[in-house]
């Protein structure tokens, strides 16, 4: 399974969204950068699906760009005038060479999903690897209205309870790509948010 940052080269802000090719290439959130399609078409003519983690600006700005692109459907959580399939808590999805399961993951958004597979996990904003407040585990920012830290906490441990330990690779909404120990870094981002400080603090 080949997964590509299509928004790795962008300088305006922007979620990473993640081509994932394989049996069934699939598109993970559609970012915010304008060239995401001429850099998606630099690798294919096709896109079978573009899955949504959740609808924040940042991950679907250009996905109508996207979709009349590539003529793929929409798979998102939340209801969406393009959506042409609806993800529940538990659903499984093909995507690249492998079976991922629909984790619903809310706290951040009220629509959010993760995508969990034997090997990878597609966290989206529930967890992240490294961002500005944290390295090596962080999670989603919990301090703008109809967010909430009870539920991420909540989310971050649903997760946990549905990962294997073979899970080596963490893709998520934005930082860097981890290959290594992913429950260890999701354990670490639990921890934290556990503490209920504010991920970004005044000043």
């Amino acid at each position: 399974m080949d997964v590509t940052n299509v928004t790795a080269a962008a300088e305006a802000f922007t979620c990473n969204a993640y081509l994932v090719e394989g049996d069934r290439t699939v598109l993970v959130d559609a970012g915010a950068y304008g060239s995401v399609v001429d850099v998606i078409s630099d690798h294919t003519d096709t896109v079978d699906a573009v899955v949504v983690t959740h609808q924040h600006s940042d991950h679907v700005a250009q996905l109508d760009a996207v979709l009349d692109a590539f003529d793929a459907p929409l798979y998102a959580y939340a209801d969406h005038p393009r959506r042409d399939g609806a993800l529940d808590d538990g659903d499984q999805l093909f995507v690249g060479d492998e079976p991922f399961d629909v984790v619903y993951t809310p706290g951040h958004a009220d629509d959010h999903v993760a995508l969990l597979s034997e090997t990878t996990l597609f966290s989206g904003d529930v967890v992240v690897h490294d961002d500005g407040a944290f390295k090596y585990g962080s999670f989603g920012r919990t301090d703008m209205p109809g967010q909430s830290r009870e539920r991420l906490i909540e989310s971050i441990e649903a997760l946990l309870e549905a990962m294997g330990d073979g899970v080596e690779q963490l893709c998520a909404g934005h930082g860097g790509t981890f290959h290594g120990d992913v429950r260890d870094v999701v354990e670490t981002a639990l921890s934290r948010a556990k503490r209920r400080e504010p991920k970004y603090p005044e000043g």
